[in-house]
């Protein structure tokens, strides 16, 4: 399957590798060994992979070392074929097991005669634990579950397609009906089987969305068993709070509400809780802002947030029994704001974009706010009818205060265009993406200066 992070690891590991270590971190289960080695192997003749939670002889010795040449022999002896000098990348993985391996990368890099790559889950956790992060040291990437697209790809959606979608997308064009039915229904088929590259695989060889359910309620138990590893004496409310997702979704507002973990509950005493289960790649906190204007950093209110699963498939098996079929049935009695939504909360955060919303008691209340081609991008995710009612939309866009010149409406219906909002399909959130910058080259003249 295809996955967009290889090519920023294969540029990565192209330039001078030497002078850093790359780090991939993410949530357990989403692909990261699998990309690693696929991009290793293809990359280099010699490579020594060393897996932290196979190999408990490997997290003893690198427990405690002297210096860098202490770690290199540590890591001769143990390695199952020779290091070479200049030529020989060390694959560390499962590293959040053996911490002090994160810290002697810096040693490690320093003596230059080997390339490193890590790769492990919860580090956003495990790295505030550690008093020497190698800053300077370690490039780290962000990965993520399986997107739309990339869902598309692993279910043979030709290239010319999506080439053609983004082109209806760019130029604000309907796409064929018969195209857009179709995508319509692959899009539902990701809301239940998401974006686990092990579930999709298995989507994909057997076309069973009952082993699907059932390889994605192991995963829900994987995580549960980390959570209860972390938390032992459950103080932090982690698994409670995993749990109620869901539910909270189908509130009206979507809002995490604290009086459902705890009547006498303060945001301030469990707040390491909720960064725990982002740090993890466990959840997506979407947070208000208040108000809708660049920077959006700058209004974000920390204790008022919605909180979504990383994967849309495991926030379907989390629902009650049945619920995937009635969205592959397309039943229309169903609310599908809280899944759609939380499918937009994947595809924004995996395009590299911050997430709020906003809210205001006179105003209403705006699904999401991203900072877009350096303006403030209002979006609202509708998954019924009556597409076109957005009350909230309509009172942010004409106030002269905000000065928004666009929004976009994400929903089930082609594309089309009314003033200054843009009504795209559901699926095309995929082709929301960051510009990317080029080289910015900025050389003045201050020879009067000198």
């Amino acid at each position: 399957m295809k996955r967009k992070i290889k090519k920023s690891i294969q540029r990565f590991l192209r330039g001078d590798l030497k002078k850093k270590a790359l780090l991939i971190t993410g949530a357990r289960q989403i692909g990261k060994t699998y990309i690693v080695r696929e991009c290793l192997r293809e990359e280099f003749s010699s490579v020594i992979e060393i897996n932290f939670v196979e190999n408990e002889e490997a997290r003893k010795i690198f427990s405690d070392f002297k210096d860098s040449k202490d770690i290199l022999l540590r890591l001769s002896a143990i390695a199952d074929k020779p290091l070479i000098k200049d030529e020989t990348v060390v694959f560390l993985d499962e590293v959040q097991e053996c911490k002090e391996m994160v810290t002697a990368v810096k040693f490690l890099v320093e003596e230059g005669s080997f390339r490193y790559v890590l790769s492990g889950s919860l580090l956003g956790v495990e790295l505030k634990d550690i008093r020497s992060v190698p800053v300077g040291y370690m490039q780290i990437m962000e990965m993520y579950p399986m997107d739309f697209e990339e869902f598309c790809m692993a279910n043979q959606v030709g290239a010319q397609i999506m080439e053609m979608l983004k082109e209806c997308y760019q130029n604000v064009k309907p796409v064929d009906a018969l195209i857009h039915d179709k995508m319509m229904e692959l899009f539902r088929l990701y809301l239940i089987v998401g974006g686990m590259p092990e579930v999709v695989q298995r989507y994909i060889d057997t076309n069973n969305l009952q082993q699907v359910i059932e390889l994605q309620k192991q995963i829900i138990a994987q995580y549960k068993k980390d959570i209860a590893k972390y938390d032992p004496g459950n103080k932090l409310y982690l698994e409670d709070i995993f749990n109620l997702i869901p539910s909270e979704l189908n509130n009206k507002n979507k809002r995490f509400i604290m009086k459902s973990l705890n009547e006498n509950f303060k945001f301030s005493r469990y707040e390491h809780s909720f960064i725990w289960l982002k740090d993890a790649g466990v959840a997506l906190p979407v947070y208000c802002a208040s108000e809708p204007a660049v920077p959006l950093l700058l209004s974000k209110s920390t204790n008022l947030f919605k909180l979504f699963l990383s994967d849309v498939g495991l926030l379907a098996a989390m629902y009650a029994d049945g619920f995937q079929m009635k969205i592959l049935m397309n039943e229309l009695n169903m609310n599908y704001d809280a899944i759609y939504e939380n499918v937009v909360a994947q595809e924004l955060k995996c395009h590299g974009f911050d997430l709020f919303y906003y809210n205001n008691n006179r105003l209403g209340e705006l699904d999401f706010l991203i900072e877009y081609q350096g303006k403030v991008l209002p979006i609202e995710i509708k998954s019924g009818k009556a597409y076109e009612r957005h009350a909230a939309l309509n009172n942010c866009m004409t106030n002269p205060r905000y000065g928004i010149e666009k929004s976009y409406v994400f929903c089930n219906a082609n594309i089309k265009e009314k003033g200054n909002i843009r009504y795209y399909p559901i699926y095309m959130i995929s082709f929301v993406q960051k510009e990317e910058l080029g080289e910015m080259i900025y050389k003045p003249d201050f020879s009067i200066l000198m």
